[in-house]
């Protein structure tokens, strides 16, 4: 579900490769996440460009992982949203918890 990219500028850069982002399958990518945050102790870049879709327990999942890289000293920056799930966090204001690009390109150098 998570495909490691490259390592850039401090930055581990992964795709999630899923079109629906829902409850099918967001304990697993949560599992995954907070692994890769274990194993790598990076900032983690999540190219989220392919999910067209994403409900309230996936949103959970994100919160959750967001919390377990803050209490590791990382952090977890999403890039690539389609402009309704942008809409999404905008409207119940996690574009205020999480760090949101349109592309790595924009997201800062550490």
């Amino acid at each position: 579900m998570i495909n490691t990219i490259k390592e850039q500028n401090g930055y581990l850069i992964v795709d999630l490769n899923i079109s629906e982002a829902s409850l099918n399958n967001s304990d697993p990518f949560k599992r995954e996440l907070i692994a890769l945050l274990d194993e790598k102790q990076k900032k983690v870049v999540i190219d989220m460009s392919k999910v067209e879709y994403m409900d309230s327990s996936f949103l959970g999942a994100l919160v959750s992982s967001l919390k377990h890289a803050i209490a590791l000293k990382s952090d977890i920056v999403l890039i690539g949203l389609r402009k309704d799930i942008s809409d999404l966090f905008a409207l119940i204001r996690l574009d205020k918890v999480f760090k949101i690009y349109k592309d790595f390109n924009e997201v800062p150098t550490t």
